[in-house]
């Protein structure tokens, strides 16, 4: 009966992915790829509003692309 109860409420796999409140559950990558983003346009910002210089925000971006490995998301 316990085994009938939990195996219902096992969520659904949708292409080999987990389906949480009705998404599909990101991958470990797709995680790490929008958190870089986030950390990024959050610079972006500090930028743009003068609360960071230019020299800053180039050491904290190549920092945090070099850290995570998004080479590819950066715009050189």
């Amino acid at each position: 009966m316990i085994s009938t109860i939990f195996a219902s409420t096992e969520p659904t796999l949708i292409t080999g992915r987990k389906r949480v409140n009705g998404m599909a559950e990101k991958t470990a990558d797709e995680k790490k790829v929008k958190l870089f983003l986030s950390q990024k346009e959050l610079l972006d910002t500090f930028l743009s509003h003068g609360a960071i210089t230019k020299a800053q925000y180039d050491k904290s971006l190549g920092d945090l692309t070099e850290k995570m490995g998004m080479e590819n998301y950066v715009n050189k």
